[in-house]
């Protein structure tokens, strides 16, 4: 179980990618809506996994992750410079549909919801 001081440390990345994700100028990730799902940070600080995903699916969170490879080094340059670590970790980026996945959960229980109501009336 993680510690309340890994558990802040892990927030504190989350936080402040979601706002160095804006400031990056690659059209592979400039160009997609991507949410951070999971920020997984190892014990000694050394490897974090970033897993993000996009409202457009799969492809273009595989497209975005290989902007953030690219940008691996400016975003830990920036996460450097924010936070007040002692080593800044490496950061390993991931793609997942998950976004995709709930929007697709939703969309068949507003079906479901849809024919329900003409049955109850």
């Amino acid at each position: 179980m993680a510690s309340h001081k890994m558990q802040r440390h892990t927030e504190d990345i989350r936080r402040e990618l979601t706002d160095i994700f804006r400031t990056l100028k690659d059209p592979r990730v400039q160009g997609t809506l991507l949410s951070i799902v999971r920020v997984d940070v190892s014990n000694d600080l050394s490897y974090c996994k970033v897993y993000v995903s996009a409202m457009e699916g799969l492809e273009a969170a595989q497209r975005a992750v290989k902007g953030l490879e690219n940008a691996a080094g400016y975003v830990r340059s920036e996460m450097g410079a924010r936070l007040n670590l002692r080593h800044t970790p490496r950061m390993l980026f991931y793609a997942t549909d998950s976004i995709e996945y709930s929007a697709e959960i939703s969309r068949k229980l507003n079906r479901l919801k849809a024919e329900e109501k003409p049955a109850e009336e």
